[in-house]
C-alpha cells in the first residue's frame, strides 16, 4: 500500500484531482441552502478530541503534519491533549472545545483526532445555536457517529463520516473526501472496492435500488442512541452500519435493538460495512454475516453487506446527512447533492 504521506503529497501537487476516476460530475448537484464551506488549500481546520485521547500524545505533531499534507493549517483546539481516565479532558472541556471551534470564524472545518468513547457524553453540552448559525464539516467516524447522528438530528448540515485525523489516509478514502470537501461534488462511490487486508466479500442480500438521507456509521453507538433525542429521524433513510471487535452475538442483539425499535422497518436501504475483529468465538458460532442476513435479508429493500465502510484499510468517507442512491447490484452509492457550498 503507498503511504499515507505519498498519497496526501502527490495529491496535493497535483491539485488534488487524482481520484475516483470520473464519479458522473456532469449533472449540476443540488445545493441544500444550509452547508458548510467548500475546503481549499491554506484553509484553517481545527483538530478536536471527542471522545477519547491519542494513546501517544505525543504523536499529536504527527496528526498536526498529516493535515498540512492535506494543504490545510492545523489548529488544535484548547485542550487536545488533555487526559481524563479514558477521555480526552473532562465533558466540559472537550464540549468547549467543539463549541469554540464552531464559533471561531477562522475556523473552515473540524477534524477529530481519534475516536474511542465520549462523543456521546457531552452531547447535551453542545452549543446547537452556535453550530447551526456556523456550518462546518465534522470528519470522523467510529465513535464520532454519535456526534454525527447528533448533527443530522440538530445541526441542519450534512457532515463526513470518513478516517480520523489520527488514523491513516491511504486512496480510496482521501479520494473520496477529496471530491466531497475540496471539490464540492457528488461523486459515485464504489461499495466493493477491496484493497489492504481480506474482507468478507461483498454480497448482495436483496437487489435493487433506493434514495434517501445517508445516515447510520458505528453500530454500538447508534445502538445506545436509540430512543434519545439526539438520533435523527430514520424514516426514508438509507441506513449505513460498521463495528470492530464485537462478537457476532453482541451484534445480533444490537440489530435486534434496532428491529424491535421499528428503525429497520422503516428505512429505504441498508449498506452494512465490515466487522473488523468479529470473528466467532468458535467453529460453531455464526458469523456476523450470517446475523446481518437473518436481521437485513426480509426488510424488502435494497441490502449489502460487506461494503469498504468502518474499521477497514481503505474504507470510503462518506456523506453523512446526504441525498445518495443506492444500488446494490451496482455496490453504488451515488451522492446526489453537494455537501460544501
Amino acid at each position: 500500500m503507498t503511504s499515507r504521506r505519498a498519497i496526501l503529497s502527490g495529491a496535493v501537487a497535483m491539485g488534488l484531482g487524482s481520484a475516483l476516476g470520473e464519479p458522473a460530475l456532469g449533472r449540476t448537484p443540488r445545493l441544500p441552502p444550509h452547508l458548510p464551506p467548500r475546503l481549499r488549500t491554506e484553509d484553517i481546520v481545527a483538530l478536536v478530541e471527542p471522545a477519547s485521547p491519542l494513546e501517544d500524545p505525543s504523536r499529536i505533531g504527527e496528526v498536526a503534519d498529516m493535515v498540512r499534507a492535506m494543504g490545510l493549517v492545523p489548529r488544535l483546539a484548547p485542550h487536545v491533549g488533555a487526559v481524563e481516565g479514558y477521555l480526552a479532558g473532562t465533558d466540559d472541556q472537550r464540549a468547549s472545545d467543539i463549541n469554540a471551534m464552531y464559533a471561531d470564524p477562522e475556523v473552515k472545518a473540524l477534524f477529530a483526532v481519534r475516536g474511542g468513547w465520549g462523543s456521546a457524553r457531552i452531547l447535551p453540552l453542545l452549543d446547537w445555536q452556535t453550530i447551526r448559525a456556523n456550518p462546518k464539516l465534522l470528519i470522523g467516524f467510529s465513535d464520532i457517529t454519535g456526534l454525527h447522528l447528533a448533527f443530522a438530528a440538530r445541526a441542519g448540515f450534512p457532515t463526513l463520516h470518513a478516517p480520523n485525523a489520527g488514523g491513516r489516509w491511504p486512496e480510496d478514502s482521501w479520494n473520496s473526501l477529496w471530491w466531497l470537501a475540496f471539490a464540492g461534488s457528488a461523486p459515485v462511490l464504489d461499495l466493493r472496492r477491496k484493497q489492504g487486508r481480506p474482507d468478507p466479500a461483498f454480497e448482495v442480500l436483496t437487489g435493487g435500488a433506493a434514495e434517501g438521507r445517508l445516515l447510520g456509521g458505528n453500530l454500538s453507538v447508534l445502538s445506545a442512541l436509540v430512543g434519545t433525542p439526539w438520533m435523527p429521524d430514520m424514516r426514508g433513510a438509507i441506513l449505513f452500519l460498521e463495528d470492530v471487535g464485537e462478537a457476532p452475538y453482541r451484534i445480533d442483539r444490537m440489530m435486534s435493538q434496532l428491529a424491535l425499535s421499528g428503525m429497520l422497518n422503516e428505512v429505504a436501504g441498508v449498506v452494512f460495512g465490515q466487522c473488523t475483529r468479529c470473528s466467532p468465538d468458535n467453529a460453531d458460532s455464526v458469523s456476523v454475516a450470517d446475523v446481518m442476513r437473518h436481521h437485513l435479508g426480509p426488510l424488502q429493500v435494497p441490502v449489502c453487506i460487506g461494503a469498504n465502510i468502518g474499521h477497514v484499510a481503505n474504507q470510503l468517507s462518506l456523506p453523512s446527512g446526504a441525498r445518495v442512491r443506492l444500488d446494490t447490484a451496482a455496490g453504488t452509492l451515488a451522492v446526489m447533492e453537494a455537501i460544501t457550498a
